[in-house]
């Protein structure tokens, strides 16, 4: 998909620059009236001449604005919560972080570690502050006495499958071996849906430059054809 992405934005940035100023000269010379989708083109071309620099600093700029705003607990906080919210990107996020964090805890337990401690250290293998303050309410209510499934059923980060085998895992004494299950499921889901994501992206893409080079071709072609219907 960046391969697709990147050849399909250097083409149509070397239409919009170079193919499209020359179509405007001949139709200014020959003063022909031209549609509105024709303006358009000529207009979107002017834009990307003229402030064609601006193409690679706007999303530098994001990239920077985003890390800027993670630097603030609530600002992450709110940027995690988005990110959750993309359709499927946001499933694989939720997914892969489950799984990471699951198997984490699960070999922190297995080795010895006290489940306080584990739970401070999975929560730091989350990159994600939704998921850090989960935790953070998990590691309070095991403090305070609690069993794990209980917090976790409240914090509704996992479905209730996680929960569940984390439930059977503390009854059973199993749960470093029920978390290493969690994370084995979680990841074989998490590449499912890489695989479906790509295999969507792709012809979608495909598509969307068709139809960006047809609306190019049509707004090109319209007022040529106006043009040699006069001269003839």
């Amino acid at each position: 998909p960046c391969a697709v992405i990147t050849v399909a934005t250097g083409i149509v940035g070397f239409i919009m620059y170079w193919i499209i100023p020359k179509f405007k000269a001949i139709f200014q010379d020959f003063g022909v009236e031209l549609p509105t989708i024709t303006e358009v083109l000529i207009s979107t071309s002017d834009i990307v001449v003229n402030y064609w620099y601006l193409i690679p600093v706007a999303p530098f700029t994001l990239f920077v604005m985003v890390k800027l705003i993670k630097k603030n607990k609530t600002g992450a906080y709110i940027v995690d919560r988005i990110a959750l919210k993309i359709p499927i990107l946001g499933k694989i996020i939720q997914k892969s972080t489950i799984a990471r964090t699951c198997r984490t805890l699960g070999t922190l337990i297995s080795s010895g570690v006290p489940i306080l401690e584990a739970l401070s250290i999975a929560r730091d293998t989350a990159g994600n502050e939704v998921f850090r303050k989960a935790f953070d309410h998990i590691y309070s209510s095991i403090r305070e006495g609690e069993s794990m499934a209980v917090p976790l059923r409240e914090t509704r980060i996992t479905d209730d499958l996680v929960v569940n085998m984390v439930d059977v895992g503390e009854e059973t004494g199993a749960l470093d071996n029920m978390l290493y299950k969690v994370a084995d499921i979680y990841d074989e889901e998490v590449s499912i849906l890489v695989e479906s994501l790509i295999s969507l992206l792709e012809p979608l893409m495909v598509v969307v430059l068709g139809l960006i080079v047809g609306f190019i071709v049509i707004a090109l072609f319209m007022p040529l054809v106006k043009l040699l219907n006069e001269l003839s």
